[in-house]
């Protein structure tokens, strides 16, 4: 069945590989991001796949942005059934130089702006009995990650708000689950390698049992399976997409 679907950070890297997903199995897909343009770009991807797409600039941090956003892809699309959170921001900085603004800004997009897009959303879920939400969090919320103890407990969050809201909204059909993604080739890695702050992919791959990398398209693809009626007894849950480097 056809629903509406909207992506956060959905105009690069994991984002983008999950709005062609969502889209490739039949559903609407808006296209939200800070990046206007690029979101834009997404969206007329879709279109040219024969994809009903919206795509629209906003700052997930900013509760007025998203509730604008929500309205437009309710009047162009429908009503919103599936909500898949993947904006972030990252930072790398030894815990006793985080500023309070660096910690601010990580938890209001990495969480806050997830909260903002649930409560937002959850009244369409609500109204058809039906809904589906993944979280994308990361691998740092897991096992901790020196020199970025702000984005790790921005990560961190998510997997106690996946399992809450889980056991909130299960009783009236709606799925809450979580993807945690670690060693996977986006283009935020490509810019903290050249920052000096992650290893090269060799070295990263060394570390990950399987071997390699993985891509945006591995997790488009469980999330994909997570939004789907065939997921419909899966909730509260933290799927690693990982390769094993996180067991």
């Amino acid at each position: 069945m056809s629903r509406v679907a909207v992506v956060t950070g959905g105009a690069s890297g994991m984002g983008e590989a999950i709005c062609h997903e969502l889209g490739a199995r039949g559903h609407s897909v808006a296209v939200l991001d800070v990046n206007d343009q690029a979101a834009q770009r997404v969206t007329e991807d879709l279109r040219q796949k024969g994809v009903r797409a919206l795509g629209l600039g906003t700052d997930v941090s900013d509760r007025a942005a998203v509730e604008d956003a929500f309205a437009a892809a309710r009047a162009e699309l429908g009503p919103v059934h599936i909500l898949v959170t993947s904006a972030g921001v990252v930072d790398f900085s030894p815990f006793t130089d985080i500023t309070e603004s660096a910690w601010n800004r990580l938890i209001a997009v990495n969480l806050t702006g997830t909260f903002h897009c649930c409560q937002v959303a959850l009244p369409d879920m609500i109204e058809a009995g039906w809904g589906r939400i993944v979280m994308i969090s990361s691998s740092s919320a897991q096992r901790g990650s020196p020199g970025m103890a702000h984005y790790a407990a921005s990560k961190g969050a998510l997997l106690s708000l996946t399992k809450s809201l889980a056991r909130e909204y299960g009783p009236v059909g709606i799925t809450v689950n979580n993807i945690p993604p670690s060693g996977i080739e986006t283009p935020m890695q490509h810019q903290s390698q050249a920052a000096g702050h992650l290893p090269a992919n060799d070295q990263m791959a060394a570390s990950i049992p399987l071997g390699h990398l993985g891509t945006g398209d591995d997790i488009a693809a469980a999330v994909g399976f997570l939004c789907s009626e065939q997921a419909g007894f899966i909730t509260g849950q933290t799927l690693g997409v990982n390769g094993g480097s996180v067991m």
